[in-house]
């Protein structure tokens, strides 16, 4: 497990202060003094390897958003401070930040990216479910909608929709509706 935690910590260092594109089994191996065999062992490839760095920052990103989240009285609301606290956290973070770089490497940008991603959605959404029974029939489709939404919010960042409360009255004219029909 030390192994793992040095691999993945080197990867963010790698991340952070050159970008994607550096990312490479030799360099993460050279950073974090293990051989390349290790992190085949561990990661299996370099996506893996990256995407599950990335997940990481996420999860922990997560633990500050799941206070707000805790706070929240409707699955509406609960969707919508996840994807207004997501952007923060987004934002905030430098190498979360780079996401918002569609280079080359980015895992972001990449065709299994939504693969990886609907599980960590849907154990992100399912403490709304349990809370919520009523959207627990829906929350595959509520995976698919926050996850296509999320990417949306934080790739395409712009003057009307830039500040919270912007992105907050957004969310309420178009997403409420159509969470109040399915729920």
């Amino acid at each position: 497990m030390r192994s793992r935690q040095k691999v993945l910590d080197a990867t963010v260092e790698i991340i952070e202060s050159e970008g994607f594109d550096a990312v490479s089994i030799a360099a993460v191996a050279n950073r974090a003094s293990v051989s390349r065999q290790t992190i085949y062992s561990i990661f299996g490839t370099r996506e893996d390897l990256v995407s599950q760095a990335v997940v990481g920052l996420s999860l922990t990103a997560l633990g500050d958003i799941t206070l707000r989240l805790e706070a929240t009285t409707t699955p509406f609301d609960f969707v919508v401070e996840l994807l207004v606290s997501g952007r923060g956290a987004v934002r905030a973070h430098p190498v979360l930040a780079t996401l918002l770089d569609p280079g080359r490497s980015n895992p972001f940008f990449d065709d299994g990216m939504m693969d990886r991603a609907k599980p960590v959605a849907r154990q992100i959404l399912e403490p709304m479910a349990t809370r919520h029974p009523e959207v627990a029939p829906d929350l595959d489709d509520l995976v698919d909608i926050v996850l296509r939404l999320g990417v949306s919010v934080i790739l395409f960042d712009d003057e009307t929709v830039h500040t919270d409360d912007a992105l907050r009255r957004f969310l309420t004219r178009w997403l409420l509706p159509a969470m109040t029909a399915t729920g």
